[in-house]
């Protein structure tokens, strides 16, 4: 195991915070999350401007000091060499913090087969400070511990009116009658990066994609659901429990093989 924290290459399973620190006292940092291809910050599919343009974003909205971005770039040119995973932390004062982990395992059979999905009805699943990635992540993180008591893989958040919005680690699509559909942000949810890079890539090749409120009786006329985040790409739910009304999708559709093509190209 190694880690980076304030500029420097560590091996030991522990960093030293004040007990007065609010990252510790309220969640208070902003983070993001990366996959590295071929090891390289620079693949296009590695996006390593834009998750730094995240993170500075938020800093700048909560008036945060701003990191020593080369000391995050030398502490991912080291972890990468391990790790494909990165995720990037930054406290209020500034100091980086930085883990590395592995791919799922079972990733490439979730991509092909799908997986069971559960809808979070309940608010206390609901995340705060949607339009920002912070480590309050509470909400989200409940949902997908309490999904998987239950046997699913994801859960599914929504808001107070029961309209879909993300899902606990990533953003939705869905597909019907010849075009994809994501959930509009309106504020409730995060802007992903990899949702950002697929709305692009859609758009360049002529692919219908409409952003649009996904209604409870809306999502019923979908025939593909599926979720999508930098790290597992494009993953499809093969079924969803919306509180005992159980919704299947075809993860067979060629649409699917569409939306992934982004991925499947040097």
């Amino acid at each position: 195991m190694k880690y980076w924290y304030d500029g420097q290459l560590l091996k030991e399973n522990k960093i030293c915070l004040s007990i007065d620190d609010p990252g510790l006292k309220y969640g208070a940092t902003v983070f993001t999350t990366l996959r590295v291809y071929q090891q390289s910050l620079e693949h296009r599919l590695t996006q390593w401007d834009a998750h730094c343009h995240r993170l500075k974003k938020s800093l700048e909205a909560f008036n945060w000091c701003l990191p020593n971005w080369e000391n995050i770039y030398q502490g991912a040119k080291n972890l990468k060499e391990t790790y494909p995973v990165l995720r990037i932390t930054i406290f209020p004062d500034g100091k980086e913090w930085m883990t590395g982990r592995f791919l799922p395992g079972n990733l490439t059979q979730w991509q092909q087969q799908g997986i069971k999905g559960w809808l979070a009805s309940d608010a206390l699943f609901q995340r705060s400070l949607n339009p920002h990635k912070t480590g309050n992540y509470l909400g989200a993180y409940l949902a997908l511990q309490k999904a998987k008591s239950l046997g699913f893989q994801e859960a599914i958040l929504i808001n107070s009116e029961s309209h879909w919005l993300e899902s606990s680690t990533g953003n939705l699509w869905g597909w019907k009658q010849g075009k994809w559909y994501t959930p509009a942000l309106n504020g409730e949810i995060l802007p992903g990066i990899g949702r950002w890079q697929l709305i692009n890539w859609l758009h360049q090749h002529n692919i219908k994609i409409e952003e649009n409120q996904w209604t409870s009786s809306w999502i019923k006329s979908l025939e593909i659901v599926a979720y999508s985040n930098s790290v597992v790409e494009v993953i499809p739910f093969s079924s969803i429990d919306c509180q005992g009304e159980i919704l299947t999708f075809d993860v067979s559709n060629d649409a699917l093989q569409l939306l992934s093509q982004y991925y499947s190209v040097d």
